[in-house]
């Protein structure tokens, strides 16, 4: 991998790990496109440390809440008095948000992982991800807000977060339209689409991490990765507040034809 690569993914990255496009698909296919030959192992840990960079922007842009949401859950299990506080449930609902994805993972580890070797696979679920997009604005009345997640609506959330594994299915479309199904207004479902991102990031950076160590000239590859972390984390910061201002006064409807069209244009090129 090169300097410039590294930079151009972390941009992407950036960008499109939290607007609703697929962050999984565009790394994928960026490269098929280009022509760029990336060791495959080199390719993986590096698309996970480009998820550590967007997990920063997560926690740099959502600090406050993050901040209020592990103290009162620290401070309720030390009570016992575990959902007292809103911020305390919050941070019950967030871990419930993941198990469902989580579990999915372990359990069909293999499928999941032969879909990224796969340009076209991903080009088709570019559709899915535009599906899901126009059924969360046909779908959610928006009657209701971010005090008002229970934990039902989590369940929910995490299990469209299962559809998010796969390349080519965005996971905050997933989870912003699974929560847009529960009339959650477009602001609040990608807020707490954000917030659940907190626990999957966190895991797959300590996966990437481990597999960084264990590559043969780490020290080298390092200094490759990192404007590539730097950008990611910068793009994913400035995505995060951009789109949720967006959300207050526009539909989802622009980004599910992005997801066509770019969907398209991969499956004609693979085709010629």
């Amino acid at each position: 991998m090169t300097l410039l690569q590294s930079i151009i993914l972390g941009i992407i990255q950036g960008a499109t790990e939290f607007l609703p496009i697929s962050s999984s698909g565009h790394l994928v296919l960026t490269p098929h496109l280009l022509g760029w030959e990336i060791p495959a192992r080199d390719k993986f840990v590096f698309d996970v440390l480009l998820q550590v960079a967007t997990l920063a922007a997560v926690v740099t842009y959502f600090w406050d809440d993050l901040y209020k949401i592990a103290v009162a859950f620290l401070r309720g299990l030390w009570q016992k008095q575990p959902f007292s506080d809103r911020n305390a449930r919050m941070g019950w609902l967030l871990g419930l948000a993941t198990v469902p994805a989580g579990a999915a993972y372990l359990l069909f580890a293999d499928t999941f992982e032969r879909a990224f070797s796969s340009p076209l696979a991903t080009s088709l679920l570019l559709f899915g991800t535009a599906t899901l997009l126009l059924i969360g604005e046909r779908i959610g009345k928006q009657e209701r807000d971010f005090t008002n997640i229970n934990w039902i609506d989590a369940i929910i959330v995490g299990v469209f977060q299962i559809l998010a594994i796969f390349p080519g299915i965005s996971r905050s479309g997933a989870t912003i339209t699974g929560g847009m199904t529960r009339n959650l207004d477009r602001q609040s479902a990608a807020r707490f689409s954000f917030l659940i991102s907190f626990p999957v990031m966190l895991a797959a950076g300590l996966i990437g991490v481990i597999e960084l160590i264990q590559l043969p000239n780490t020290a080298s590859r390092i200094a490759v990765f990192l404007p590539g972390f730097i950008t990611a984390a910068f793009v994913g910061y400035i995505s995060i507040r951009w789109l949720l201002r967006f959300l207050t006064q526009w539909p989802l409807y622009v980004f599910a034809i992005y997801c066509v069209i770019f969907g398209l244009i991969n499956i004609a090129f693979l085709l010629l």
